[in-house]
């Protein structure tokens, strides 16, 4: 893992700017932008997977619209638990109503420690999953790929550090998203587009470092002619 090369690749890129600039713009459109910087920044991990020397792509709206919803079904999916594990939360008001004041909040404290520390936990565990399903979809291509979660969980088991260090550098990807909010705002439509670029070269990375380089040909991810 190359943790300062997921910073710093872009700049190499002496287009990077107007890379950069695009695919922010494009982002500001509810839902969809977020959807196609997904996809934007699925496309960079498939480069670096396939160590592509430009790593940071053009504005390919309806294939980075398509693989970002990929992502979207994927992470979807992922988070699903997290809403059951929040349900005893809803519960909790009612268990009040019926019990009365004080049996009702002691259950419905306990019903929220319990939730929380459970949603902490899948939520931990999320982190290290969600890049490695993210590495299966840009290698593969397949949507199905990255619902496999027996196959995604041996990815991480075999690069355990690798997926830290993604952890590691998309909690300081996420601070620098923010710095834009200095430029009233329109610095973090940037900077958090610049965020996107990072975490892609870093699901590269990690996915691999797990599969120790092997990639699988997909040819809908096939980069066009010109």
């Amino acid at each position: 893992m190359e943790f300062g090369l997921a910073f710093s690749y872009v700049f190499e890129d002496t287009d990077w700017f107007k890379k950069i600039a695009l695919a922010a713009l494009v982002s500001l459109i509810p839902l969809v932008g977020q959807i196609f910087l997904i996809g934007w920044a699925l496309e960079i991990t498939r480069r670096v997977i396939r160590n592509d020397s430009t790593p940071l792509p053009d504005l390919d709206f309806g294939e980075n619209l398509g693989k970002g919803f990929k992502a979207f079904v994927v992470g979807l999916v992922y988070a699903l638990p997290i809403f059951v594990l929040m349900i005893p939360n809803f519960i909790a008001p009612v268990l009040v109503n019926v019990l009365g004041d004080d049996a009702g909040n002691v259950i419905a404290v306990i019903f929220s420690i319990c939730s929380s520390i459970l949603v902490f936990i899948y939520s931990l565990l999320m982190a290290f999953l969600l890049p490695a399903a993210y590495g299966r979809v840009a290698d593969t291509g397949n949507l199905g790929d990255g619902l496999k979660i027996g196959e995604v969980f041996k990815l991480v088991k075999k690069a355990p550090t690798a997926y830290l260090i993604v952890l590691v550098g998309t909690l300081l990807a996420g601070l620098i998203g923010q710095l834009g909010v200095i430029a009233c705002g329109i610095g973090v439509l940037l900077t958090y587009t610049y965020s996107m670029a990072i975490m892609g070269h870093f699901w590269g990375q990690a996915y691999k470092e797990a599969t120790g380089g092997r990639v699988t040909s997909a040819a809908s991810f096939e980069i066009p002619e010109p």
